[in-house]
């Protein structure tokens, strides 16, 4: 059964709210270019936590007849379209802060603005943490996704409060639209990922080596039993693995004796991998006919 991982991104949507409350007193106590970006990427940070919690509500939705293998692909969409989200506020905080390289402004209220600003990244930094470890233990791209665009902003955040503090103690106030513009640079790195990670799980890409070590280590020991497989594939959506193989068995064994050697296998592999839908197609072995469909398109 999926677990309801919407709880997490109610608190990833409270955290954005927070920040944005803090971040926004901060910027307007001491008037900081580099405060202005952090503020700016807290609201993208709540557009993409709103993203998410829709996209975990669509995943959520149990298979139907227009969507045999569930909607655990909506995610791939959040994940996307946050880093989408995170190119937009990296180009935001590049756009405030260029023309303060030519035009510095000193800053007011350093110490209040700056203990506002931490405030909000130790709230951020806690939450991308907790997103962190449910995103990986529960295989979601999304929670991964959020939890990357938060400690990204926690990133912008330190960048940035080291920037002003910097620029209070040696007067160059120049120093702190130029940490806001080495900071967005950094983050486009973040965003770049994301897009990465999205497109290729809408393209079906194959799961991570080591879970299909895992398969292959199962099939394997099946070998002893006098079974084979071949024309092994996977493809990852969400949460969900969805594996097919070929097994190959003696031509002189029953229906039975087939169907109860798939059975075990298949069990053994769910229960390696939870969360994964497994197909086996049953063959006899020396049979030609079972040399010529090892590929998506039977010959």
């Amino acid at each position: 059964m999926k677990k309801d991982l919407r709880g997490y991104a109610r608190l990833s949507i409270l955290a954005a709210v927070i920040t944005i409350v803090l971040k926004t007193i901060a910027w307007r106590l001491t008037g900081s270019t580099g405060l202005l970006s952090d503020a700016l990427e807290s609201l993208v940070n709540l557009a993409a936590a709103l993203m998410a919690l829709w996209a975990l509500t669509v995943a959520f939705q149990p298979a139907d007849e227009d969507h045999a293998f569930g909607h655990g692909k909506a995610e791939y969409f959040s994940s996307g379209v946050e880093g989408a989200l995170i190119f937009l506020a990296a180009i935001g905080i590049i756009s405030a802060a260029v023309p303060r390289l030519f035009n510095p402004v000193p800053l007011e209220q350093v110490g209040l603005g700056l203990a506002l600003s931490l405030g909000a990244s130790l709230v951020n930094l806690g939450v991308s943490l907790v997103l962190f470890r449910a995103g990986k233990s529960n295989n979601s791209i999304t929670l991964e996704a959020d939890a990357h665009h938060l400690m990204s902003d926690v990133w912008t955040s330190v960048g940035v409060i080291g920037g002003i503090a910097l620029t209070a103690v040696t007067g160059w106030h120049i120093l702190d639209p130029v940490v806001a513009i080495l900071v967005a640079i950094n983050i486009l790195f973040s965003g770049f990922s994301l897009i990465r990670r999205s497109a290729a799980g809408l393209m079906d890409t194959v799961i991570p080596a080591s879970e299909l070590a895992t398969i292959e280590s199962v099939l394997r020991s099946y070998e002893s039993r006098g079974a084979k497989y071949h024309a092994l594939r996977s493809r990852q959506a969400g949460a969900r693995r969805f594996v097919s193989v070929h097994i190959l068995v003696p031509g002189d064994w029953t229906v039975v004796e087939g169907h109860g050697l798939l059975e075990n296998l298949e069990q053994e592999i769910m229960a390696a991998l939870p969360g994964t839908f497994i197909v086996t197609h049953l063959e006899p072995i020396g049979d030609p006919a079972a040399e010529n469909d090892l590929e998506l398109d039977r010959n």
